[in-house]
């Protein structure tokens, strides 16, 4: 399997020299899935301190950064491997960046970018509403509210880069940006 890019590839240039990097060491899915959480807190901390001098601005910085860093973090934990999982994160301006590096298994890096070509090609607006309608139809839990919100409610820009890392290994690349609002209506 050769390096494919899905989502908008100019993501996968961006440079995270100045911003902070975590490692989420291998351990069992609960304390992936608890400290998931923690470490989105955390960035969102680092990322919106620069707008604490508007109490709201700060609020709604902060909260945008720990939703998109949480769900992010949440599917690397979910869907990973054995193996660390690598996080980045900076602001740049007025647009938040984040790259979630890990390892998945073949079978699901296929079923992964099958449900990421369909995402990408249509109105991710759309998707939501008919996701939504379809998990209050259903009585099984069913995934996939997480991105398609990012995309539709958040604005976000992602890029997954999906490329072979060793027999029935695959390293996915995530990066997202979020453009930040400089000014509030305090």
């Amino acid at each position: 399997m050769s390096k494919n890019v899905l989502g908008i590839y100019d993501l996968t240039q961006a440079g995270f020299s100045s911003g902070v990097c975590l490692t989420l060491s291998d351990g069992p899915l609960e304390l992936g899935w608890r400290h998931s959480g923690l470490t989105s807190d955390f960035i969102a901390d680092a990322m919106a301190l620069r707008f604490a001098a508007s109490k709201t601005l700060h609020a709604d910085i902060h909260h945008s950064i720990e939703y998109l860093s949480n769900e992010l973090i949440e599917n690397a934990v979910k869907f990973r491997l054995p193996g660390k999982i690598i996080i980045k994160a900076v602001v740049k301006y007025d647009i938040f960046l984040i790259r979630i590096r890990n390892e998945i298994d073949i079978a699901t890096s296929r079923r992964f970018q099958d449900i990421l070509t369909k995402m990408l090609a249509a109105d991710p607006g759309e998707l939501l509403i008919r996701q939504i309608e379809a998990n209050a139809a259903s009585d099984a839990s069913v995934s996939g509210l997480g991105l398609l919100t990012l995309l539709a409610d958040y604005d976000a820009r992602m890029a997954w880069e999906f490329e072979a890392s060793g027999e029935e290994r695959v390293q996915l690349t995530v990066t997202a940006s979020l453009a930040l609002p400089l000014t509030s209506t305090e």
